[in-house]
């Protein structure tokens, strides 16, 4: 009613009103900032999408309300966190002895995931929302990359997390390239684990140790898995891709 009132055509107003985009949480048992268990969020996630044009809202855990939460946003995004996706979830045989979990965090990420894939909305998985991404594609997972990578790069860098750790190859002619318009990116390391194989998604972006930092599922609006941390917007590249994201929404 208010856009007729206003002479909006419809599409005008999808082109100018903010997309929901729903980040999802982390999540810590009792102690530090509260008694309880208690949410969090790095203020620079919502930061980049509110800079991209983007309307931010927090995801609680909870896997029955998936659905939900996916008829209010018109975009996901999965966020990282200082834990692991449980092997058993893509079939590995055992469990490397530096995997941590969050059973109830990763239920919920995945539901909302595989709901959001199966209705096509943009999808933007980021660190380990990269690598449960593959998960969700029915790829696999290296479950410690200084274990199984000979000569890897320090991929939980030393420095500031704010700064670049290393560089990225983007493969000529993917989604990915498209929308960085570069060969090369610099971007910041915080993760041990990385994707082994993107199931159904191909391969977009590579460190110079071979380790994939980047991946994405043809065909599709926008579904982009990213191993670093673009909310940092340390290549100029972070900031299209946060700019495609909200593109996608009112595409």
């Amino acid at each position: 009613m208010g856009h007729a009132k206003w002479g909006l055509s419809g599409q005008t107003a999808m082109q100018t009103r903010r997309p929901i985009i729903g980040l999802t949480l982390d999540a810590e048992a009792a102690g530090g900032y509260s008694p309880y268990p208690w949410y969090a969020m790095r203020q620079n996630y919502a930061a980049a999408i509110a800079g991209a044009g983007g309307l931010p809202v927090a995801l609680p855990h909870d896997a029955g309300l998936a659905g939900d939460y996916l008829d209010e946003i018109a975009a996901l995004v999965v966020t990282g966190g200082a834990f692991d996706v449980d092997p058993a979830l893509y079939g590995a045989a055992g469990r490397h002895a530096s995997v941590v979990l969050k059973e109830d965090r990763t239920a919920a990420e995945l539901a909302l995931l595989r709901g959001a894939l199966a209705r096509g909305m943009p999808v933007l998985g980021i660190c380990g929302g990269e690598q449960l991404l593959a998960v969700a594609l029915g790829g696999h997972l290296i479950q410690h990359v200084p274990a199984e990578v000979p000569g890897a790069l320090a991929h939980e860098q030393p420095g500031p997390r704010h700064e670049a750790g290393h560089a990225v190859a983007v493969v000529a002619g993917t989604v990915l390239a498209r929308i960085v318009g570069t060969e090369r990116m610099m971007v910041n390391s915080s993760h041990h684990q990385a994707v082994a194989t993107p199931g159904e998604g191909i391969v977009n972006a590579r460190a110079e140790d071979g380790v994939i930092e980047g991946i994405e599922l043809p065909h599709t609006k926008f579904c982009i898995g990213v191993q670093w941390h673009p909310e940092f917007l340390i290549d100029p590249g972070d900031r299209r891709l946060f700019e495609a994201l909200i593109a996608a929404c009112r595409s």
